[in-house]
């Protein structure tokens, strides 16, 4: 009797346990699916085609760090994700095809382009104007998006930064965002000595700044207007819905020229100070930026992809 039970009950078992892993299967496969959809009608542009030599370097640069990369990877970073992921899903609104559907399009053509699954987008009630990406490999990438930068951009702008955020993606930084997001939050690491964590700070601020520059790239690639670009970023340095009619992209990159030459042509104390500002900034300076991807823009490399991108659309 104990024979039969037995043997009645292990082929339901395993139904069940395959139905489970089917089931996976499938919810992963959905992502997949939707992904081959937009490769087969944009062909995604590879991140090789637009990741900047200094993110390229750098990121070299800090896998030579021994363990770091593993720890943060297998330990710290599912925790951390399954924490501010769980704190969106709880104060923030979860954009799609029912709630919000133009910016999940915008999402949903950005991912298409730059070759990525698409990330859920949350949109956050804050007065300052922001947006991030919360990813580390395995699991469901998010970005998150303040309302405040909402009303301060126009559609175009807004789907640059979006782009910006899914270059995080594409250009595979989850790993060391998380990093610096431990960072960020005051984590302390026993034993460890201050000369040492000094050191690992600096290089990821310098490795941070780097890979701004290729998502700025990875926005002109969705957007393929330099200007749209340039404008996302003045706006972010000065701008205000009050004052959106009253700027001019060629101002402010006249005004990236300008400093450009007067801090060539400044006294090494003040190169010094300059330098030492910088150096503790997460991102490089606007101006910095904007002047940067209005030169890639007139690149040979750009040029490129602007023609894939037209053939695509034919």
């Amino acid at each position: 009797m104990s024979l039969s039970i037995a043997t009645k009950t292990r082929p339901k078992t395993r139904s069940i346990a395959r139905s489970r892993r089917i089931g996976a299967t499938e919810r992963r496969s959905v992502w997949a699916r939707e992904l081959e959809r937009w490769k087969s009608r944009t062909r995604a542009i590879a991140r090789e085609d637009y990741q900047h030599p200094l993110d390229r370097a750098s990121t070299e640069a800090l896998k030579t760090l021994p363990f770091v990369e593993d720890v943060v990877r297998r330990a710290i970073a599912p925790e951390l994700e399954s924490a501010l992921a769980l704190e969106q899903t709880s104060t923030s609104v979860l954009v799609g095809v029912e709630q919000l559907p133009k910016y999940d399009k915008m999402m949903r053509e950005c991912a298409g382009v730059l070759g990525i699954p698409m990330p859920r987008l949350y949109i956050k009630q804050n007065p300052s104007p922001n947006a991030f990406t919360l990813a580390v490999r395995g699991k469901e990438p998010i970005v998150v998006v303040h309302t405040s930068l909402i009303e301060l951009l126009d559609d175009d702008e807004l789907k640059a930064v979006l782009a910006h955020e899914m270059g995080h993606l594409a250009c595979d930084h989850g790993v060391w965002l998380s990093v610096a997001q431990v960072l960020g939050i005051g984590v302390e690491f026993p034993g460890v000595p201050f000369f040492v964590r000094r050191q690992f700070e600096e290089r990821l601020l310098e490795w941070s700044r780097s890979a701004e520059y290729s998502c700025d790239r990875a926005a002109l690639v969705c957007v393929r207007e330099p200007r749209v670009v340039a404008s996302a970023l003045m706006k972010l340095a000065g701008g205000s819905p009050k004052l959106a009619n009253e700027l001019s992209v060629e101002a402010f990159l006249a005004q990236a020229r300008a400093y450009e030459s007067s801090l060539a042509r400044a006294s090494p104390l003040n190169q010094y100070i300059d330098r030492a500002r910088t150096s503790a900034l997460t991102h490089p300076l606007p101006v910095a930026r904007a002047k940067e991807i209005d030169e890639w823009s007139r690149s040979s490399e750009f040029e490129a992809i602007r023609k894939r991108l037209s053939a695509n659309d034919n």
